[in-house]
């Protein structure tokens, strides 16, 4: 008799979920042709929203953490929370996705979407090098593939080069850290890692730095953000903002997850180096900005800037550190993908890339996505009635209260800083008459796009909501937290 490990699919359902959605999404190919994209399109849209609510019915189900096949995975209400926010993300970047003028790849488009967040949501599960390492490549593969989609671009393809390139470096150097760390303990297991007696072993501090670097890739955090500008900017618009909401999403959760828990020993190292990323991204991030001018580098640059603020939650190394990180992420996801379905919004009606001066006049022209945009930019800035605020006080309190007193003030300069370019947009979108917009309109006025305007009210919804529903997202980061050993 072969000996095989239980398998609680519960657990496992909202990845599978995903995985369901994607092979019927890819079935469609064998539809006629004006099926095809409207059966691949709500099947994965379908998947990302059965993805989120399995997650909450496991958040609901785990008041304990439990050690999943063979102590590869975890089920626990930090991986639960975070596929809940994964796959509403998923529903609204497919919702921005629906009126792409794609002629062909539907299928294959959703398809790869579906697999990616099944990834992630798998990802932010791992317990174990191994599981930690095949997450990564898995939902990797499918965004390298994603940011080169539209083949007949060569932006595209430039962009899915260079991600190709720079991804493969990040996950050589994690690969190589994990190696360092097993020959130094011995062990695959995060928890095992810990209790392994090798605090004092050169290979383990080695290898520990070459993790947190090969992640800081994936969270674009400087000076591992090389390739984050021009992949933005090249990737088709939808695919930008499923990057950069739910990479930064799944990337930081683990982050946090084998630092606390695999290396609570080192807690005085790793605290400084993430904390000194923090510093460079903040800084980097808002400097790089400021010098922008097509809209997509712009929010590439703020996504820079706003791993640093969440990497400071880390650095705390604590459960308040981590509510407060777990908080920032709900409204920043939210304007992420709501500022970059503006800009496909806009690169639609215009047929060409978003500069600044192609929104002059646009806030007049376009009410409902003037308007959004601007509540996105006032966001990230951390203005008051949008989530944004709470998540930068939440975060410089978690800062504080670690002693982090000098990081402190590198964020409220940054965010002083980051006023020149979000008010900037603003300002072109409201302060510029329409006869300076440079490129015309192609075909007039462009026809009503009722699934992405959809995801914008959504976008617009979370990012004010979260602001006036403080306590009860609060009270989830918090049941996710007590998962974590502090």
């Amino acid at each position: 008799m072969i000996d095989t490990p239980s398998v609680d699919w519960l657990a496992l359902s909202p990845t599978l979920a995903l995985l369901g959605a994607a092979g019927v999404a890819l079935l469609s190919v064998l539809l006629p042709e004006w099926m095809r994209k409207g059966v691949a399109a709500v099947a994965a849209l379908l998947g990302f929203a059965a993805s989120a609510a399995l997650a909450g019915w496991v958040f609901d189900e785990s008041s304990t953490r439990e050690l999943l096949l063979e102590g590869t995975m975890v089920q626990d209400r930090l991986a639960a929370l975070a596929q809940v926010i994964l796959g509403v993300i998923g529903v609204a970047v497919v919702l921005t996705s629906w009126s792409d003028r794609r002629r062909e790849n539907n299928a294959e488009y959703y398809a790869l979407l579906a697999t990616a967040g099944a990834g992630m949501a798998f990802f932010v599960s791992a317990e174990g090098l191994m599981t930690l390492f095949l997450g990564l490549e898995w939902f990797s593969l499918c965004l390298y593939i994603l940011v080169a989609f539209d083949s007949e671009r060569e932006t595209s393809l430039e962009a899915g080069l260079k991600y190709l390139i720079v991804g493969g470096l990040g996950s050589a150097v994690l690969l190589f850290g994990s190696a360092l760390v097993y020959g130094a303990t011995a062990e695959l297991g995060f928890g095992a890692i810990a209790a392994a007696d090798s605090s004092s072993d050169a290979f383990l501090y080695a290898g520990l730095a070459m993790i947190l670097a090969g992640l800081a890739f994936k969270v674009s955090a400087a000076p591992f953000h090389m390739w984050t500008p021009d992949v933005y900017q090249g990737s088709p618009t939808p695919v930008t903002a499923f990057m950069a909401a739910s990479t930064k999403v799944a990337a930081l959760v683990v982050t946090l997850r084998i630092l606390v828990t695999a290396f609570p020993a080192q807690a005085d190292t790793w605290t400084i180096a993430v904390a000194v990323l923090a510093a460079i991204s903040l800084a980097w991030g808002n400097l790089g900005a400021l010098a922008q001018r097509d809209v997509k580098r712009i929010l590439a640059y703020s996504s820079i800037s706003h791993a640093g603020f969440m990497l400071m939650a880390v650095a705390a190394n604590s459960e308040v550190g981590t509510e407060a990180l777990l908080y920032y992420l709900v409204p920043y996801s939210a304007m992420s993908v709501g500022a970059f379905a503006v800009v496909a919004a806009r690169e639609r009606e215009l047929q060409a890339p978003v500069s600044l001066e192609s929104l002059a006049g646009m806030g007049w022209e376009r009410p409902y996505h003037g308007i959004a945009l601007w509540i996105f930019m006032l966001g990230m800035a951390g203005f008051p009635l949008t989530g944004g605020m709470f998540g930068k006080l939440f975060v410089f309190s978690a800062a504080y209260d670690a002693g982090d007193w000098w990081l402190v003030l590198i964020g409220v300069a940054a965010t002083a800083v980051s006023l020149g370019y979000y008010l900037n947009v603003v300002r072109w979108l409201y302060m510029r008459t329409a006869s300076a917009l440079q490129v015309a309109v192609a075909g007039g006025s462009p026809p009503r796009d009722s699934a992405l305007d959809i995801a914008i009210a959504a976008a617009v919804t979370v990012t004010i909501g979260s602001f006036f529903v403080v306590q009860p997202i609060l009270d989830a980061a918090s049941d996710a937290a007590a998962a974590l050993p502090f």
